[in-house]
């Protein structure tokens, strides 16, 4: 079964890509979208987060916030601030943060080839989070926001891939948060048929980020399915949007947790239950309190840091061939979360929130310190071989195991569906 194909990318002229490029849907508030966009008539947000245009009193998920991104892509497109490619092309996608560089082809992956599982996931998805979606890319009648998809490296797709790097980017532009961006339209028509020839021999694809895009997307298939009484297989919406990178370009940051309250303890019973599982130092340094490797926390309490350090006994309770209970955030769970805190689900459970490792440990820091909060757990980095591992196991990570930085932007290509 094929795992990708090319498409007609809607895009952005030359000129406005930089200005139309924003953040993805889900990593930023209404407030912040609001504060974006109010002085940028060509931001995406205007699609992909469409009540920044409506009242405040207008809940995010009413029906008229849909349409209201419908009416914004279409006016985009009548206005030239997007174009469609007449052909079905393949795209490449390069981004630069810092010392960390990552080269994606951007394509659309097969719905089939989802639900057939060669294309695997290692989360649950929230229902009312993929309604939300489903909801977006019905009205829409686009895909809009790319999934981020990883497989295991192969050097004869990095040698293609390099092939078009060479070449002339369509966009080359560095955002505000400063993460640069160069995107390329594979104009060689042999070149994008050996690559997508190459893709023909990796056996599978992982979902990185995107859960709940690549859920919705096989729902949103389901439904035109059916309301197509002529559907053959090859319709543009049997595939959803991606962007492919391979898994030895992965950056995976922390993903911490803050919490509301220790389960009526106070601070120092809190601390004495776990040094019956950790070695507890405190330290004088903040700057020392980030995790440096597995099996090691931090903890920000009462505006001290402490490091965690699993000492024996709890090691020696880790099943290292379980690919799920191994994780550091599987461990947090299972014995400081679960038993001490009384948090069962961190899915569910209103104690406990996240915060990306993006935002650093001062974040940690000021969330606490507002007394909204009472304590943080900073976390070591999940690998990409983990995620991969409890993929292959047919498993799934917890909630917020992984946070990938750069952050694809929105509004480089979209996906019309027909």
């Amino acid at each position: 079964m094929k795992l990708i194909r090319p498409f007609r990318g809607l895009r952005p002229t030359r000129e406005l890509a930089a200005r139309v490029a924003a953040h993805p849907y889900d990593v930023l508030n209404r407030e912040e979208a609001y504060e974006l966009a109010k002085d940028n008539p060509y931001s995406f947000l205007h699609i992909n987060k469409p009540e920044v245009d409506m009242d405040k009193s207008v809940d995010v998920h009413d029906q008229r916030v849909y349409d209201k991104g419908r009416e914004n892509l279409y006016r985009f497109i009548d206005e030239g601030i997007l174009q469609q490619d007449g052909e079905e092309k393949l795209y490449v996608y390069k981004q630069v943060m810092g010392k960390h560089e990552q080269v994606g082809l951007v394509a659309v992956a097969s719905v089939a080839a989802y639900e057939q599982d060669l294309i695997k996931k290692h989360e649950y998805t929230r229902p009312e989070k993929e309604d939300d979606r489903v909801f977006h890319m019905d009205t829409l009648g686009a895909q809009v926001g790319p999934v981020f998809l990883t497989y295991k490296a192969c050097a004869e797709i990095d040698k293609l891939i390099a092939q078009v790097t060479a070449t002339t980017p369509e966009y080359d532009f560095v955002a505000p948060e400063g993460t640069r961006h160069v995107f390329w339209v594979i104009e060689d028509v042999t070149l994008a048929a050996n690559i997508e020839a190459a893709f023909d021999h990796v056996k599978c694809l992982y979902v990185a980020d995107g859960h709940h895009r690549s859920a919705a997307a096989a729902r949103v298939q389901n439904l035109y399915q059916k309301r197509n009484p002529n559907h053959t297989g090859e319709e543009s919406y049997n595939y959803f949007l991606s962007v492919l990178f391979p898994d030895n370009q992965m950056q995976i940051l922390d993903y911490n947790r803050i919490v509301k309250d220790l389960n009526g303890a106070n601070a120092e019973q809190f601390l004495k239950s776990l040094q019956a599982k950790f070695d507890v130092e405190e330290l004088a340094d903040a700057a020392d309190a980030k995790p440096k490797a597995a099996r090691q926390f931090a903890l920000y309490l009462e505006k001290r840091w402490y490091r965690l350090i699993a000492n024996k006994s709890l090691l020696a309770k880790i099943d290292e061939k379980d690919p799920v209970q191994s994780l550091d955030v599987s461990i947090l769970q299972e014995h400081v979360f679960a038993p001490l805190l009384n948090i069962k689900d961190q899915r569910t459970d209103k104690r406990v929130d996240f915060v990306g490792g993006i935002r650093g440990m001062k974040e940690l820091e000021k969330r606490v310190n507002s007394g909204e909060w009472q304590a943080a757990i900073a976390i070591y980095p999940t690998s990409i071989k983990s995620l991969m591992l409890v993929a292959d196991a047919g498993e799934v990570m917890p909630p917020k195991s992984t946070w990938f930085e750069p952050k694809l932007k929105s509004g480089l290509a979209v996906h019309l569906l027909d």
